[in-house]
């Protein structure tokens, strides 16, 4: 038989998703450590369960972290969420993967984990794909059909009757083509809209049916940025945070933006110039903007952003759902199964890349 490969669960997890991890294979000797919780599975059976006595991990007492220590020095595999310590290395010698829950990376991209290319670090992109795409859809149709206007009348007891937009011809700009923003240009491709994309390693302008994207009318290179904005009803900016992408969207992107466009963020506050997006909102050149991530986070609640208008602001969550942890284990499972037959892993981080 080979050799056992030790797998170590540091997060809330439900046990029937446990069950699942256990069940990859006997080789698997996994050790789950939640805040009370204690469980070990020994060839691909629970060995022990129950609730722990001494204090959890997370509290960091030295009776805790001398004991989480001795589970990560003989760790292979380690599931964890990105607030993984920048001291992983030293007191994981042996890790050799690491899968976080996150979609991104950026958290961690300058920690030793990630730079020493010693640890293969996955990411669970794609699992956001449909709850996000769900909420850019919902935000896009908001602003098309008034409602945060509306309900702003509503508070105020005004009946006060406006005109709604319809989005069928409309063209959605989408900034970033991953999962998020594939299945995004699909969802306003099935509302009629014209869709535009800007995937990173275009080198030209071609058809959606050139590139091999059915769901998008024209893709365009990072060159033509200016291009989709002033073409653009609505942009939608779906983009990891990297050094590339801080702040794309400056000054000079938004005097570039069609008037009365609306700008919906589920990327990074830090992709956009916060102070120019308040400025052009106040000025009135935008027709709105839908806000999951600001810069800071969470924004004070002092902030001035709050008080601008035509502006939706939601504390990021975008991605949520309750099905997060079930397709996060689905993409853990998979690597799983592709760690143990030697197999390229999914979502392999690339710290060059960002992402």
């Amino acid at each position: 038989m080979s050799q056992p490969v030790p797998v170590t669960i540091v997060l809330p997890m439900s046990p029937h998703l446990l069950e699942r991890i256990g069940a990859v294979s006997s080789r698997l000797d996994v050790t789950y450590l939640s805040r009370t919780q204690r469980y070990v599975y020994r060839d691909g059976r629970p060995l022990w369960a129950g609730y722990a006595e001494e204090p959890a991990p997370e509290e960091d007492t030295g009776e805790a972290r001398r004991a989480l220590d001795e589970i990560l020095a003989r760790t292979e595999v380690l599931l964890t969420n990105p607030m993984t310590p920048d001291d992983i290395l030293d007191r994981a010698p042996a890790l050799r993967w690491l899968q976080l829950t996150s979609a991104g990376v950026d958290r961690l991209l300058t920690t030793p984990v990630v730079q020493s290319g010693n640890v293969t670090v996955t990411t669970a992109s794609g699992l956001h794909a449909v709850p996000i795409s769900e909420y850019i859809l919902g935000a896009i149709i908001a602003f098309a059909k008034g409602f945060p206007g509306a309900i702003q009348k509503q508070h105020d007891h005004l009946w006060q009757p406006h005109l709604p937009r319809e989005l069928e011809g409309a063209t959605a700009g989408i900034l970033g083509l991953g999962a998020i923003g594939k299945r995004a240009a699909e969802l306003c491709k099935g509302l009629g809209m014209r869709v535009l994309a800007i995937r990173r390693s275009a080198e030209r302008r071609m058809t959606g049916a050139e590139a091999g994207e059915p769901a998008i009318d024209e893709l365009l290179p990072r060159s033509e940025l200016h291009t989709l904005l002033a073409e653009s009803d609505y942009v939608v900016l779906a983009v990891p945070l990297t050094e590339e992408s801080r702040g794309m969207i400056g000054e000079a992107e938004l005097r570039a933006i069609k008037p009365g466009a609306v700008i919906v963020n589920i990327a990074r506050g830090a992709v956009i110039d916060q102070p120019a997006l308040i400025s052009a909102l106040r000025a009135g050149h935008l027709g709105g903007a839908a806000l999951d991530v600001t810069d800071p986070e969470p924004l004070p609640a002092d902030h001035e952003l709050w008080d601008v208008p035509n502006v939706m602001i939601t504390p990021h969550i975008s991605g949520g759902t309750p099905r997060y942890m079930d397709r996060a284990i689905d993409i853990f499972v998979e690597n799983l199964e592709k760690y143990l037959a030697g197999e390229p892993l999914r979502n392999v981080v690339d710290p060059k890349r960002g992402y």
